[in-house]
């Protein structure tokens, strides 16, 4: 697995014959999509911790957010590109107790890491690049659901995630209420609002407006989108953080010794966001990111289901929403949307200067909350 981008592959695409590091693979077979696309052979990459005990009822889906992936735990290299993205939450001892929990992540449908996802290869042996089908939250849950099968786990304790990953724990409570014995939905919604869907589409055109984009088929052209993968990221990484927090470490600051005002020099937080554009650049692939924004914006869990509160209403799942105080791309009105459609369901806020990554940062917090729940839910059983 390289880290750094390659022409060749355009970007660090996990391929066959890579370092698997943790991850593990199953073949699921043909599936049909939503909007009424086929895939005629899906592969998951997953990974766990844990073990799944004799009964199967200990077993916790945890879901990514839209640049992760299965490693949820764990150091990079040997196949991963970075470090577990929720590190300190997963192990023995660890609010996920691997020595209780069986825990799963897989890599979702249309990701760069092992899933089947735009750089794979299609019937024809060329990758799917522009070809890959429009892939739904629904699609994406559903493949998550055959993934249960393979592991024998007819129910799951519980099902967390935040972000795109709590719109896929909704997704699991509403469409598989019976598998879903409790749910963590953290810096989340019900739906893709027209703010989200707003933001989202000035970094799709980036990327389809990058020459090197080349119509999504730039595999092994030498050419690859990274200045609009880039500038993608840049403006999704303003809406992941927060105005206070932005002022209070870099307010007008300038970036070295040259002057951003006429001396060609920069602000700092414009360097700061050129960073974080140069390491998804060196991780990711640009149709992946257009394919897995574009599940994002198909998200509803009313749609068809006669609106959202109807849908939410038929959640069994002990649930638990968490909001993040300074979110402004997740604002916490949403979580409270959430809880007040699902019976039972209970609400907590995370404070964080961090705007809508604290559910990423702000570690403590979330063990704290993922601790008590999952208590709580075993309880129930035991009850």
């Amino acid at each position: 697995m390289t880290v750094t981008a390659d022409p060749k592959t355009a970007g660090p695409v996990w391929r066959p014959g890579d370092d698997p590091g943790h991850r593990q693979f199953v073949q699921i077979g043909a599936f049909d999509l939503e909007t009424g696309g086929r895939l005629d052979a899906v592969t998951v990459a997953y990974e766990t911790w844990g073990t799944l005990n004799e009964d199967g009822d200990n077993a916790v889906l945890v879901e990514h957010a839209l640049t992760g992936d299965s490693h949820v735990s764990g150091p990079s290299g040997g196949g991963h590109p970075t470090a577990g993205w929720w590190e300190g939450l997963v192990g023995p001892g660890e609010p996920l107790d691997s020595d209780r929990w069986f825990v799963v992540a897989s890599n979702v449908l249309g990701g760069c890491q092992g899933t089947t996802g735009p750089a794979s290869l299609a019937p024809d042996g060329q990758p799917w690049g522009a070809r890959f089908p429009y892939v739904t939250i629904r699609d994406q849950v559903e493949v998550e659901a055959r993934l249960a099968d393979h592991l024998g786990v007819a129910t799951w304790a519980s099902v967390i995630g935040g972000s795109m990953g709590g719109m896929r724990v909704l997704e699991w409570a509403v469409s598989h209420p019976a598998r879903v014995r409790s749910a963590v939905v953290l810096a989340s919604t019900a739906y893709a609002t027209a703010d989200q869907i707003g933001w989202c589409h000035p970094q799709l055109l980036a990327i389809e407006a990058d020459p090197d984009y080349q119509g999504g088929d730039y595999y092994d052209t030498g050419r690859a989108p990274d200045t609009g993968l880039g500038i993608a990221r840049r403006i999704a990484h303003i809406t992941y953080r927060s105005d206070p927090e932005l002022a209070e470490r870099f307010g007008r600051d300038a970036q070295g010794a040259a002057s951003p005002v006429g001396g060609g020099g920069q602000f700092t937080v414009e360097s700061y966001l050129d960073h974080h554009a140069g390491k998804l650049v060196g991780r990711f692939d640009a149709n992946s990111y257009l394919t897995l924004t574009r599940a994002m914006n198909s998200h509803d869990v009313g749609r068809g289901r006669g609106g959202v509160e109807a849908a939410l209403a038929t959640v069994t799942a002990r649930t638990l929403v968490v909001s993040v105080d300074s979110d402004r791309l997740y604002p916490p009105r949403l979580s409270t949307e959430i809880a007040d459609a699902i019976p039972g369901a209970t609400i907590a806020e995370i404070h964080s200067d961090h705007g809508h990554d604290g559910f990423l940062l702000e570690a403590t917090q979330v063990g704290d909350l993922l601790g008590d729940h999952l208590a709580a839910a075993a309880q129930d059983r035991i009850g």
